[in-house]
């Protein structure tokens, strides 16, 4: 499952020392980097556009492992949270930069029911289930295979996840595409079928920091979110089921807003969240792949821009590091990165007035997000 138009290829092949697409200064490389527990080979894909942007990526959970893009003066940093070795993915990764699913987010008491009958899955999260379960996407080897087409190159990453698979129903056929275009735009594509009917929200759990990772916390960062209104939690942080307008909350950011602005301010939801830790409902005028967000980062001028096909987008500030996690860059604080998880809404299954994201036989489940990178002028 090759994305379409795709006119040279090079195989994954485990324990290939080098392999190479390349057409001018665009360029694909696939390098060792370790193997799992169980013995599997993982590979490191390293995927680089003319623009000045380039992607590093792994085999083992879809991995963004570096992003890096030029800032105002145009020197060339590393944006998102992550290691530069396998080992610590393989020991407690926070997400940092992975493919979730086979559900991204929260299911209230780790259960749903469909079609008569109730499924139980993995109670990863106290009594519910988050992102995916004890073994989701993130944690599995993908198959892989670069490719190059006109103006673009990238990686298609391909996974089936047997029936049952952490108590979901069906086998399901997932793929997933990382696009890096030669004026450095990132996408994804996501494309799934099933045999049974499931529930599926795929996304990219990459931890961002503008001013480049370790480089201290992101409360500076001016973001303007494309969503009139959000979903409040629990105390758990499951959905309530209402859809709340943003109008007069810390959680209008229609208009650019630093970060930390509100993050600490007197209010239920982000004491519960700890912060923002929150689906955004996007306002979709046109249906199709639509703005979500956009981020400046005063420091050094990055801009990061947001489009995608989905409904909401996770918020997430970082409020759960703490500095014990070391990576590229040094510790990880509080606060440190922020996700932006295009994606359905957490506990879907569970709330009929949400959308819905049951997957169907005979339906193909499909998803975009695009990110763009500049400069602010």
């Amino acid at each position: 499952m090759l994305p379409e138009g795709t006119d040279r290829r090079v195989g994954a092949r485990p324990g290939a020392r080098v392999s190479r697409v390349r057409g001018g200064m665009r360029s694909v490389e696939a390098v060792p980097f370790g193997t799992t527990a169980a013995g599997e080979a993982v590979e490191l894909y390293r995927v680089r556009s003319p623009g000045g942007v380039a992607v590093e990526v792994a085999t083992y959970g879809g991995t963004i492992i570096s992003l890096r893009t030029p800032d105002r003066h145009g020197r060339p940093g590393d944006i998102v949270l992550g290691f530069e070795t396998l080992g610590p993915y393989l020991n407690g990764s926070p997400y940092f930069g992975a493919i979730i699913g086979r559900y991204g987010n929260r299911i209230a008491g780790a259960r749903f029911r469909l079609g008569g009958v109730t499924y139980r899955l993995s109670p990863n999260a106290g009594s519910d289930h988050l992102h995916g379960g004890y073994r989701g996407f993130d944690k599995v080897v993908w198959r892989a295979e670069p490719f190059e087409s006109g103006g673009a190159a990238g990686v298609v990453f391909e996974h089936t996840s047997p029936d049952g698979t952490e108590g979901y129903p069906g086998s399901l056929d997932v793929r997933v595409r990382y696009t890096l275009s030669d004026d450095g735009d990132l996408a994804f594509d996501y494309a799934a079928r099933s045999d049974r009917p499931t529930p599926v929200n795929l996304t990219q759990h990459s931890y961002f920091n503008l001013s480049g990772a370790g480089s201290g916390d992101v409360l500076g960062h001016e973001l303007m979110l494309h969503a009139d209104a959000f979903t409040p939690v629990d105390e758990s942080q499951i959905p309530t089921g209402e859809i709340r307008p943003v109008d007069g909350t810390p959680f209008d950011f229609r208009k650019p807003t630093s970060i930390g602005a509100r993050i600490d301010g007197d209010d239920e939801q982000l004491r519960r969240g700890g912060g923002y830790d929150h689906n955004f409902v996007l306002t979709r005028p046109g249906g199709g792949l639509e703005p979500a967000a956009r981020v400046v980062d005063p420091s050094s001028g990055r801009v990061l821009e947001v489009q995608t096909t989905e409904p909401g987008v996770q918020l997430y500030t970082g409020n759960l590091l703490d500095g014990s996690i070391r990576g590229r860059g040094g510790a990880y604080g509080p606060r440190s990165g922020f996700c932006l998880e295009t994606q359905h809404f957490p506990d879907s299954p569970n709330q009929q007035t949400f959308p819905s994201t049951i997957l169907r036989p005979g339906e193909e489940y499909r998803s975009r997000t695009v990110l763009t990178f500049g400069v602010a002028s």
